[in-house]
């Protein structure tokens, strides 16, 4: 079983990559790696913040580290949230109210497409490797569903009539940003020998 260590206290996003990942590969959050720490995510794109967390976690010791970073890009409202998703609404923000301010930002606002682009960073003894996934979609006018983490509640995928949130874990991961950029992850993953 190979080993990669997820540079991230995300636990939703763990469980999400753990569920699309080969059984081969056995990914460990930071806490499990022992690592306690707070990654200050300093980058002004995406990918930028991937590669700090990555680097940050690798400085640890470990052979494979993989970082995530995922943004909802709303051109209605100049790519935000964007880079700042997570706290958008404040540095003690939550789901909650990241949702809550992007609803109000656009209210009474005809334009509502938005995209989902998640940057992976795996870094395999100290080279970099960067894989991009995003799905198109729009927000809707209202939160809907339970299911998911984030944005889920308000963004339609391309192609669907309901949020994230209402689909179960296997639609989701199925279509999903993060899909994406995992498949092109596993493609590397597969030419290497681990």
């Amino acid at each position: 079983m190979n080993e990669i260590i997820f540079a991230s206290n995300n636990d939703h996003k763990l469980q999400e990559l753990r569920q699309m990942l080969p059984g081969r590969i056995r990914l460990i959050g930071m806490k499990e790696a022992g690592i306690q720490a707070d990654i200050a995510e300093t980058g002004t794109t995406l990918t930028e913040n991937a590669i700090i967390k990555a680097r940050f976690v690798s400085r640890y010791g470990f052979s494979m580290v993989l970082s995530d970073d995922t943004g909802l890009e709303i051109p209605a409202l100049g790519g935000a949230p964007g880079v700042h998703s997570a706290r958008y609404a404040g540095i003690e923000a939550n789901a909650e109210k990241n949702i809550e301010k992007v609803l109000t930002e656009l209210s009474g606002k005809a334009q509502r497409e938005a995209r989902f682009v998640t940057v992976l960073c795996f870094i395999k003894d100290q080279e970099i490797n960067l894989f991009k996934g995003e799905v198109q979609g729009v927000i809707a006018s209202r939160p809907e569903g339970t299911n998911g983490f984030g944005y889920d509640p308000i963004f339609i995928p391309q192609g669907f009539n309901k949020t994230f949130a209402q689909m179960t874990s296997e639609e989701k991961n199925r279509i999903s940003h993060r899909k994406e950029a995992l498949k092109k992850l596993i493609n590397y993953i597969k030419h290497l020998t681990l």
